[in-house]
C-alpha cells in the first residue's frame, strides 16, 4: 500500500485526489506554482511543496521540479489528474526510471494513443469501428483531394498530434479542401510542433459518446456505461450526462464490451476513455483518453464507484474492486463545467472571489477549489468548478441542476453560469434531442457578440 502520494496537478483535480487518499489513509503532497501558494488544494493536502514560477512551463510542466519534489517528500507515487502531464509518456518514463509509480497506463499505452494516426489503426486491429478516413497521415495537398473524393465530401482534416480542435477543419466540398488543409497543416505546425494531418469522413449530425473503461494491467477490463458530451463549444465539453440520453441498452452492453475487450488485450490499467462520433445507430471512434476525464463525476454517481480510489488500487496491483457482473446504472447524472469567463465571447476573466456559496442538498455535488477571497489567476485553464446532479432519471437530474443552479453564488468575476441558466429553458435540452453542432448553432443566436 502507498504511504504517500503526490498529485501533479492542481485546483479541482488535486482537491478531488487528495479526498480519495485521505479516505484510504494516505499522505497527500500538493506541489504549487508561487501563483498558487494560497490555493485550496495547498491547504488541504498533508504536505505542500512550491515547484517554480506561475507559469505552468516552469511548474506543473516541469518534470525535474515534480521528480525532485518526490524525493524531497518521500512519496512513492505520483497521480497526474487531468491536463498537464497526464498524458505525457516521456513523463511516464521518468517517474518509473526514478522508482516511483505512475498512476495510469503505462507510457507505451499513451505513446500510441496519443497519436491519432496510430491510435485509430490500433483500435481498427482490435475490432473497434473507425471513420472511413485515411490510411495515415496525408503529407500532400494531391494526396488530400485523392482521399476526398475516395470518402466523400464533407471531409474533416485533423493535426496527428492534435486536440482541443486546434489543427482542425472542415472542407464541406472539393473547392473547399485547399484552404481546409493548409489551415489544419499550419495550425497543427504552431500548436504541436508537427504539421502532419489526416483525414475523416465529415458526419454532418453526430453526437459526442464516450466510453469509460477501466483495466486491471493484466488482461482483465470493464466499461461503465457512456457520457454524452454532444453540447460543446470549440470542440470543448460544457455539459455532460451519463447515460446517454439517445443509447438503448443493447446498444451499451454491444459498444461497452467491444471497448473493454480491446483494453483488456493490451493490458490496459487504469482509466481510459474511448471516444466516439455517434450517429444513425453507428459508433465511430475517434480517440483514446489514457487519463481520468474532467466528466468522471456522472459516471460514478450512477455506477456508485470512485474511480480515482480504483486508479490507486491497481497501481499498488490490486485487482479491481468490481466485476462487469456487478456494475449496474442508478439514475441519471449531468455535469456542467463552470468557467471564469465572460459572456458573450467567452474571454477569459481572472479576479477576485468576493463570494461564494456551494449548493448543496440531496444528489448534490460541487468539484471546485473556490472560496470567498480566492484569487483566480490568469495563468491557467478557466475552469473553476464543476457542478454534478444526480436523480432518480434524465427529468429529476434536471430539475435538480436547475435547483442547483439556483442556490451556486460566484461573485467577483465573470462566469458562465447564465450560459447554463439560459439552456435549461430549452426545449432540446429537456428532450435530449442535440448533436455536437446544438450548442454552436445556438450561441450564434441567443448569445452573438
Amino acid at each position: 500500500m502507498f504511504d504517500k502520494i503526490l498529485i501533479a496537478n492542481r485546483g479541482e483535480i488535486a482537491l478531488r485526489v487528495i479526498r480519495a487518499c485521505r479516505e484510504m489513509g494516505i499522505q497527500s503532497v500538493a506541489v504549487h506554482s508561487t501563483a498558487d501558494s494560497d490555493a485550496m488544494h495547498v491547504r488541504m493536502a498533508d504536505e505542500a511543496v512550491c515547484i517554480g514560477p506561475p507559469s505552468g512551463t516552469e511548474s506543473y510542466l516541469s518534470i525535474p521540479a515534480i521528480i525532485s519534489a518526490c524525493e524531497i517528500t518521500g512519496a512513492q507515487a505520483i497521480h497526474p489528474g487531468y491536463g498537464f502531464l497526464s498524458e505525457n509518456a516521456n513523463f511516464v518514463q521518468i517517474v518509473e526510471d526514478h522508482g516511483f509509480t505512475f498512476i495510469g497506463p503505462t507510457a507505451e499505452h499513451i505513446r500510441v494513443m496519443g497519436d491519432k494516426i496510430t491510435a485509430k489503426d490500433t483500435m481498427k486491429a482490435l475490432g473497434v469501428p473507425c471513420v472511413p478516413g485515411s490510411d495515415g497521415g496525408v503529407p500532400t495537398l494531391d494526396d488530400a483531394k485523392r482521399v476526398g473524393a475516395e470518402i466523400d465530401y464533407p471531409v474533416i482534416i485533423k493535426a496527428t498530434a492534435g486536440g482541443g480542435g486546434r489543427g482542425m477543419k472542415v472542407a464541406k466540398t472539393a473547392a473547399d479542401m485547399e484552404k481546409a488543409f493548409m489551415t489544419a497543416r499550419a495550425e497543427s505546425k504552431a500548436a504541436f510542433g508537427n504539421d502532419e494531418v489526416y483525414i475523416e469522413k465529415y458526419l454532418t449530425t453526430p453526437r459526442h459518446i464516450e466510453i469509460q473503461v477501466f483495466g486491471d494491467g493484466k488482461g482483465q477490463a470493464v466499461h461503465l456505461g457512456e457520457r454524452d458530451c454532444s453540447l460543446q463549444r470549440r470542440h470543448q465539453k460544457v455539459f455532460e450526462e451519463a447515460p446517454g440520453p439517445c443509447i438503448t441498452p443493447k446498444e451499451r452492453a454491444q459498444i461497452g464490451k467491444v471497448c473493454a475487450d480491446a483494453v483488456a488485450k493490451i493490458n490496459y490499467i487504469g482509466a481510459g476513455t474511448v471516444e466516439f462520433l455517434y450517429e444513425n445507430g453507428e459508433f465511430y471512434f475517434i480517440e483514446m483518453n489514457t487519463r481520468l476525464q474532467v466528466e468522471h463525476p456522472v459516471t460514478e454517481a450512477i455506477f456508485g464507484v470512485d474511480l480515482v480510489r480504483e486508479q490507486i488500487r491497481v497501481a499498488e496491483g490490486l485487482p479491481m474492486s468490481f466485476t462487469q457482473d456487478e456494475l449496474t446504472i442508478n439514475g441519471h447524472a449531468i455535469e456542467v463545467r463552470i468557467n471564469a469567463e465572460k459572456l458573450p465571447n467567452f474571454a477569459p476573466c481572472p479576479g477576485t472571489i468576493s463570494q461564494y456559496h456551494a449548493p448543496g442538498g440531496l444528489g448534490v455535488r460541487m468539484d471546485s477549489a473556490l472560496y470567498d477571497g480566492y484569487k483566480i489567476p490568469p495563468y491557467y485553464d478557466s475552469l473553476i468548478g464543476k457542478l454534478i446532479v444526480h436523480g432518480r432519471d434524465r427529468p429529476e437530474a434536471l430539475a435538480r441542476l436547475n435547483r442547483a443552479l439556483g442556490e451556486l453564488i460566484v461573485d467577483g468575476v465573470d462566469t458562465t453560469l447564465p450560459l447554463f441558466h439560459a439552456l435549461l429553458q430549452e426545449d432540446d435540452i429537456h428532450s435530449g434531442t442535440y448533436n455536437i453542432h446544438w450548442l454552436e448553432k445556438w450561441l450564434e443566436t441567443h448569445l452573438a457578440g
